[in-house]
């Protein structure tokens, strides 16, 4: 019985052109792309995402800027870690860096 239908399915798949496989293939593709799209935005809008920008432009005051004249306290203490991570990150000792200016941003 088995056998029977796998032939039936072999004929049938020997009859399609493998442009018409093609075309389906990319138009499903494209359709669940779209589906996805769809969803995505479907969620945003229950999810709250899509908020008026006048709430989100009022909402939030500017950041004080400090003033560059402050000492940075403990300030070879920082260097030390600072210069410790960018170590870590490359890799190397921390007497192959050499660093040449430090500022408080």
């Amino acid at each position: 019985m088995y056998d029977l239908m796998l032939a039936k399915a072999t004929d049938v798949i020997k009859d399609i052109p493998d442009a018409q496989v093609v075309i389906i293939g990319v138009g499903t593709v494209f359709a669940g792309l779209v589906c996805i799209v769809l969803l995505c935005k479907i969620i945003g809008l229950f999810c709250g995402k899509a908020k008026s920008t006048e709430k989100i432009l009022t909402a939030a005051p500017a950041p004080q800027v400090q003033t560059a004249a402050q000492p940075i306290e403990n300030r070879q203490q920082i260097i030390a870690a600072v210069s410790a991570a960018v170590a870590e990150e490359l890799g190397t000792d921390v007497s192959a860096i050499r660093i040449l200016s430090f500022k408080k941003i």
